[in-house]
């Protein structure tokens, strides 16, 4: 048995080394470029895009021993673009370079306020490329993503950056208070120094002498009270300047995951509306705008019909949808699809239409 293993080491290593060499006298001859494409027909990522992004990273290839490619460098260059999922580069034993690539399968496409990016179910965004599209649900309006117009990456990680750089500004605010803290100790500890003053009435000394000691004393201590409680409201006002200073920051905080679960709601509902067979036919585009208090507030235009659905928050998607159903197939059908310009939905039990 000690012999058999002692022969299995000594093939493994032979192999190694031979391996070692042949990886070191061998040069990269050609390159291989395959995409798997999850997205139909339709291509975000082609070889001639993968090829420049290769070319783009001043790596060389062809020509280069096996030992000495950068693989790492080369997998990094192509994930550095957006609508990439993954890339793998590997070296077969006859020296050509297979780059495997997989494209991100995009849920929607933002076009609003300047924004023309690609979001995928898991909140991961991109710009769109110039030279590619996909079909999917268009969303349109004033509505501004919680994210920078060319930000590639999760959107939950851009917030939580944001969130993290918040909190050390906090932290920071925090050592800030530390010497107003002492600061307030200090002006108490004086204080109470100040109230425990006495004095002592000389052997030899007039009552009237000491009277008027006593009252110099009291006016010093007043004088010196007053003053120290200047100070400590001075300093009250610093520590309260500080604290506000925090409270905004808790409070944008609140403001960044109030976006980004908008964000994420108007995800689901995408993902709600193309999981319906009807749905996902018959809505065109979705127009999202931001109401005063910070909601998203949804129109969505429909296939059939000239009017606009007013679908308000994104909440009570199943209610709101079966009773725009409901309406169709009991209303529409019979009144004709092109008498009114809008049907609200936006009110619990209701349905609501303005005519042309």
């Amino acid at each position: 048995m000690v012999a058999l293993w002692l022969f299995v080491a000594g093939f493994v290593f032979f192999f190694q080394k031979r391996a070692t060499q042949h990886r070191a006298s061998t040069p990269v001859r050609s390159i291989a470029i395959s995409i798997a494409d999850s997205l139909r027909d339709e291509m975000l990522v082609s070889t001639d895009a993968v090829e420049r992004w290769v070319a783009s990273s001043k790596i060389p290839i062809v020509g280069v021993m096996m030992s000495e490619l950068n693989l790492s460098g080369i997998e990094q260059a192509i994930r550095n673009n957006g609508f990439v999922d993954r890339a793998s580069a590997y070296l077969t034993y006859n020296g050509e370079l297979r780059i495997e690539v997989s494209q991100r399968r995009p849920l929607l496409r933002l076009r609003v306020d300047g924004y023309d990016c690609y979001a995928t179910e898991e909140g991961f965004v991109f710009p769109s490329p110039k030279m590619a599209s996909v079909y999917v649900p268009v969303v349109t309006g004033s509505y501004r993503p919680p994210v920078p117009k060319n930000y590639v990456g999760n959107v939950k990680d851009y917030i939580e950056s944001l969130k993290r750089e918040s909190n050390e500004r906090i932290t920071q605010m925090q050592l800030e208070k530390k010497p107003l803290f002492e600061m307030r100790d200090t002006i108490a500890a004086r204080d109470r120094a100040e109230r425990k003053r006495r004095i002592s009435k000389g052997i030899f000394e007039t009552h009237d002498h000491f009277d008027e000691r006593v009252a110099e004393l009291r006016a010093e201590k007043t004088r010196n009270r007053r003053h120290l409680r200047y100070l400590d409201r001075e300093n009250d006002k610093k520590i309260d300047a500080v604290t506000a200073r925090q409270e905004a920051e808790y409070e944008k905080q609140k403001k960044l995951q109030k976006r980004y679960e908008d964000f994420l709601k108007l995800i689901n509902f995408v993902k709600y509306i193309e999981e319906d067979s009807f749905w996902s036919a018959e809505i065109v585009q979705i127009i999202a705008s931001e109401m005063s208090s910070g909601d998203i507030e949804l129109e969505l235009v429909p296939r059939t019909g000239r009017h606009t659905v007013l679908f308000g928050e994104i909440s009570r998607v199943e209610e709101k949808l079966d009773n725009l159903l409901t309406f169709y197939s009991k209303a529409l059908n019979r009144i004709g699809w092109d008498e009114f310009r809008t049907i609200s939905v936006k009110y619990q039990g209701q349905v609501v239409c303005t005519k042309f």
